[in-house]
Parts: C-alpha cells; structure tokens; sequence
C-alpha cells in the first residue's frame, strides 16, 4: 500500500463522542447521499475515535478490527425513536486474528475485522444485515455506506448514513482477500468514521466493509472482503449463541 494509507477512525475528540453527535449537520461520505440507516450503526471508542458498524445479530455488530481496538472502551451508538442519542454497552467482543495493528507501517496484509456483542438487543428496527461470500469483480459497481465525514477535517460533518456507488479497481491485481474503491471522476468514497462501514452488492447484500484510504478522503478506499472470513464470522457467532444470515 501507499504511504499516505489511513485507517478511516482518526480521533474526533476526548472521551465518548455522543455530545457532539447530538447536534451535528448532515454529512458522511465523501460524494455520497443520505440513505435510511438500515443495518448500520456507530462504534465510538473512549478515545474519541468514531466507526460505522453492520448490524449482523439483534445484539451484534460487525466492524473493522481497528475499531474495536484492545485497551479502549467501546460503545454502539444509535438514536432512539425520539432521535435521541443512546449509547449501547457491550459485553464482548472479538478481533479476528489475522488483524495486525502494524500493518500499515510494516506494509503487512491485515484482516481488519471485529465483531462485538451489545449487552442487551438493538431496537427492532435494526434489522440484520444479509452477508455475501461472492467475489467483485474489476469494473463492478458497488455501494459504500457509513457515519463518516463529508469532507476532511471536519469531524461536526459526521453521523448521518450516506452512501456511494463505486467501480470495483485492482491497483494490485485481483485480490481474494480485498476489495478497492474508486470513483472514475469526481472525488468520492470513504472517510474518516467510515471504517467498518458496509460495501454491498445491487440488492443490499454486504461483501465487504471498509477499512482503509488511500491518500485524501475520497480517493483509494479498500474493504476487506467477508467471503474469504466466513468461518471465523459464523464461529465467533455460534459461540455467542448466535448466527449471521448469508446470500445463498
């Protein structure tokens, strides 16, 4: 990868960030649109670090591997039906092993994956996310979501869902671990608070979720494919007493 690669959690501020996310403007997502928040939600850390994350179970949330960083403190945050801010404790989580918190430095591969379990069930309206194990191909167009910002360096443009399609590129040959992002023209893709966020297939079914960007928002953004992941996602799961619901 690049030097100026960036994992898309940057601090935000001090602390748990659920005061300044109760009067932020509209924005996430650099080039993309509000879209119903469907299956996603935040994952704000006590470091004041922000990440969108795919609601997988009632109680379970599937984000990037940095997001749920060990030594922090971890929250899922959602509005209520009166659109007040609410702040979910969690009692697990798990990162996959094949995460490496090094990796952009030592230019290493990395599974930048979680998943962490919500102490009591997210609201029904949350309703769980369909996952795929298909494998996108170059020139597939594919829709970027999340909570993050709309432009950078402007962390009051965070929390409101937005999403972007994007053309799947290959800067590095075929991959059956990755995915990469980006828009032909006009800068567009991820951002700061959109790691962990979702990258689905026409139809809404997840293959990916976010994790780093190449450069500026907007530019390069990689994911990291669930397919090749499957069985550590349905393991982690089934030992929670849970299980996550694939495409066929």
């Amino acid at each position: 990868m690049a030097r100026t690669t960036r994992r898309l959690a940057p601090p935000l501020s001090t602390g748990f960030v659920i005061a300044a996310l109760a009067s932020v403007p509209a924005g996430a997502v650099v080039g993309g649109a509000e879209v119903p928040t469907g299956s996603a939600v935040m994952v704000l850390s006590s470091n004041g670090s922000l990440c969108t994350g795919v609601v997988v179970a009632p109680d379970a949330v599937l984000t990037a591997g940095h997001c749920a960083a060990p030594g922090l403190e971890q929250r899922v945050h959602y509005r209520d039906e009166a659109g007040q801010p609410v702040l979910a404790e969690l009692k697990a989580r798990a990162v996959h092993p094949g995460y490496d918190a090094g990796a952009i430095a030592g230019r290493r591969r990395s599974i930048d994956l979680a998943l962490v379990r919500t102490a009591a069930p997210l609201p029904a309206r949350f309703v769980p996310a369909t996952l795929s194990a298909a494998m996108p191909r170059a020139g597939e167009s594919l829709d970027l979501a999340g909570y993050g910002a709309a432009k950078a360096g402007d962390p009051r443009s965070t929390g409101t869902f937005r999403s972007v399609a994007l053309p799947v590129v290959e800067p590095h040959g075929p991959s059956r671990i990755l995915v990469w992002l980006k828009a032909a023209g006009a800068r567009a893709g991820a951002c700061a608070g959109d790691s962990g966020g979702p990258i689905a297939v026409s139809g809404g079914a997840v293959v990916a979720v976010s994790a780093w960007i190449g450069g500026a928002c907007g530019g390069l953004t990689q994911g990291v494919l669930l397919g090749p992941q499957r069985d550590w996602i349905d393991r982690t799961l089934t030992g929670w007493g849970l299980a996550a619901r694939w495409q066929a």
